[in-house]
Order: structure tokens, then sequence, then C-alpha cells
């Protein structure tokens, strides 16, 4: 029989992972197309000869998901399947319906049939949203475990924005790193913090050969996820995240229900800045489908350095991009640490947006106070500086995880707003040991 013609609808994550673990070396497929879309300036690229293998001596082409039905046509395909997070379900059937009426299959597959077993023990943390508190969680893990006497190694859900043939196997140990590998500010967001806790990270395009690499210095692996997918490795233990903030969402969103309905912890995060019933909303939606798992409350304690220069100042808020863009989430901890230093007002921020955050506040018209720190280019980290250069503020109060200070000229005092873990009770410390005590035996 033929070759089935595949077309990968993604975003520069788990698409390429899928391909690497289960259609790279298949004769049954011929994957004639990625799409990409979510992520600014990720298509129109090629996915390389280096990393496709000899049954692809040209590479394979990505380009906009716009196309996707000309795509379809054009290259006779058989089969889409969706390898992106964070969709809403009316989102994802409107992809379906559109990939059946022009011919095609849709796909939707299990996590498990491209998780990656590992030699070492794995957990997992991974969320039910974007911005519930994933990395801030995994900071937390990665701590205890230190403090048990084990060798930490991170491994990130892939970002790779850049070249993707010098983007295989990323390793940051050290800050510098960073630069060495031209991160942008969103991945900078997530392995900064960890590169300041002494963590080594992986990350990249290949994640067989990233984890043969974390696996040689590493006594636990933890999985820091991405929006809301799953891991690519299999767990030995699975912590979901949740988050009052958008009650319901842990139910309505792909494949955020089932990270949920495979945890065997699920984490409601944001306890300290969300109404009771809401929690509870959020408590009944996921022992509603998943009943073995243990569910435990945590705060996010936000922080700003005392609050210095935020009282009585007018402020300019600057927030993780994802959280308040696709995230859709309607606040940051700069807005949560701007309430509780006493800042006197809150600058409008789209009113100085420029050139691509200009763009990004158009496409994401709920968007308003705050200014997402977006950065997946050169120029969009030029417009983002001249946005904040422009605005008319005192002070700028920043909850990207990043610091700014160090990729970008701006000519305002910047507080660091810090967002760290607090667990409610010991139950998570308590299953933490048991975790432990099992892989040392």
């Amino acid at each position: 029989m033929a070759a089935k013609r595949v077309v990968i609808i993604g975003a520069a994550g788990r698409d390429f992972h899928i391909f690497n673990v289960v259609f790279r070396g298949s004769r049954d497929y011929e994957v004639v197309a990625f799409t990409a879309t979510q992520i600014p300036f990720i298509s129109d690229r090629w996915y390389p000869k280096e990393l496709s293998g000899p049954l692809y001596p040209k590479g394979i082409r990505i380009v906009d998901e716009s196309e996707l039905a000309e795509l379809i046509k054009k290259e006779r395909v058989e089969v889409c399947v969706l390898a992106y997070s964070d969709l809403g379900y009316e989102t994802v059937m409107h992809k379906a319906s559109l990939v059946n009426a022009c011919g095609a299959d849709f796909w939707l597959m299990a996590p498990q049939d491209s998780m990656i077993k590992s030699s070492k023990p794995v957990i997992g943390i991974c969320g039910v949203r974007t911005g519930v508190g994933k990395s801030q969680t995994s900071r937390y893990v990665a701590k205890f475990l230190r403090g048990a006497g084990l060798r930490v190694v991170v491994v990130r859900h892939p970002m790779p924005y850049g070249i993707l043939k010098d983007e295989v196997v990323e390793r940051f140990a050290k800050l510098s790193d960073l630069d060495k590998y031209k991160a942008t500010i969103e991945e900078r967001e997530d392995y900064e913090p960890h590169i300041k806790n002494r963590f080594v990270v992986y990350a990249g395009v290949d994640y067989g050969a990233i984890l043969k690499a974390a696996e040689k210095e590493a006594d636990v692996i933890i999985w820091d996820g991405g929006n809301n997918d799953a891991s690519f490795y299999h767990t030995d233990m699975l912590i979901g995240v949740a988050d009052p903030l958008r009650a319901g969402n842990e139910l309505v969103y792909y494949p955020g229900e089932i990270v949920a309905r495979m945890s065997d912890i699920l984490i409601i995060n944001k306890a300290n800045s969300a109404q009771k019933d809401d929690i509870e909303r959020v408590r009944a939606g996921l022992r509603s489908i998943n009943e073995k798992a243990q569910i435990i409350l945590a705060n996010s304690v936000v922080s700003a350095d005392k609050g210095r220069g935020i009282k009585g100042n007018r402020v300019l808020l600057v927030e993780d991009g994802p959280t308040i863009t696709h995230g859709g989430m309607k606040f940051g901890a700069a807005t949560v640490a701007a309430g509780k230093y006493g800042a006197g007002a809150i600058v409008n921020a789209k009113k100085y947006a420029v050139g691509t955050i200009k763009d990004t506040f158009k496409k994401y018209p709920l968007l308003n106070s705050e200014l997402p720190a977006m950065g997946y280019s050169a120029k969009q980290i030029r417009d983002l500086q001249d946005t904040i250069n422009s605005a008319d503020c005192d002070v700028v109060v920043s909850a990207t995880p990043t610091d700014l200070k160090r990729i970008l000229n701006v000519d305002k005092p910047i507080v660091q707003v810090s967002y760290e873990l607090e667990p409610v009770g010991d139950a998570l410390d308590n299953a933490l040991k048991a975790f432990v005590k099992s892989i040392k035996r």
C-alpha cells in the first residue's frame, strides 16, 4: 500500500516530537508538511534534513496554518494530526471540521503514543492551562528533591523558535548559555529561574537525544511542561496544576483535561488569589474526571523586593507573554503586586504599544493595562523596549520571570516581581518524601 500522506498541525513543539518518535522512520506515512500557528515568526521555515532522517532528504516545509485547506487539496493529504496545546474544545472541532470537509482524517494522538521511557525516575509537571503555575511547581519540586540528596535535571517542553538544526540538544547551566543559544524572552522566562537556582536545564528539538544527555547527570528528571501539553516522557509521578482564576477551564481545553485525567497529584494553585466558590468548582471538576488523584491546595506567593518603588507611583505592568495572550488570563502577578504594594495608578500599556507589540494587542483584544513580554524575534524585543520607553510612567513592574534589564535598554526603573509555590499543609511534601523513598530502595 502507498504511504498515507500526512500534515502535522503544530506550533513548534509537540509537532516535531510526534514526527521524531512516530513518523520519522515509518514508511507507512509520508509527512508532506508541518503547519504553524499560535507563536509568531515560526512558519515559512523547513524542518531540516539533519533532523528529518533519510526518508526526507530535503527536509519538510513548515507553512502557516491559514494555508491548511489549500495544502490538503494540493498535496492530496489523507491525515491531519493535531499536535499543539491550549485549545478550547470549540476551536479543536472547528479545525476537525475544516480538515474533514477538505477530505482528510483528523487525528488526536494519545500522549502515550509518543512518550519515551527513561532509565531514570521522572516526575512530570503539567497544567490544565497556560499560566497555572507549572514552573513555580517545578522549582518547588526540584528544590525538595535536591534537599533529599538527589541530582536533579530539568527537561523543559520545547520552544525551538530559531534555527532548528542548531537547537537539537540545548543545555543551560549558566546565564550566559541563554545568550549562547540566542534564547527568546519566552525561553528565558522558563530557563532563567532554574539556572539561578543552580539546576541544569535541557531543551531543544530531539527529545530522545535530550533524554540521553540528561540521564548522564541526573538521579531524577523533572519534566517541566509547556502550555497544557502532556509529558513527552513516561512519568513515575505526574503532577497536574489547575487554576481557580479560570474555574471550569480544566474541563474544556485540549489537552488539559487529558493531563488532569492522567495525574497522580492535582494541585489547585493560586488559592490565595481566588474565591472559595471557584476553588470548590475546580475541585469538583477535577474529582469528576479523576477519582484516584490526590488534590492539594497551594498558594502562589507574590513578592517584589518589599515593594520598593511601587507605592504611590504610576506603574507600567509587564507580564509573562503566553499567560495573558493565548492563555487568556485576565491579570497576572504584576497586577497582584501593584495592588499588594499600593501603586498610585496603573498605566494603560495598550496606549503606548508600537510595531509588533501593537499587533499583539490587536490580536488579543482583551489585553489593555498589562503589557505582554513578547520577544520571539529581535524586532519584537526592540518593539517591547520601545513600548516601555514610550510609556508615561514612574516605574515598570515586571512579572516576567526573566530579567529584562539583561536584554533591554530601558530608561525607567524596573521592579522585579517573583512568585513561588507555597503548598497548603504537608500533603505535597509527604508525597515527594514517599517518591524519594521509593527510588532510593
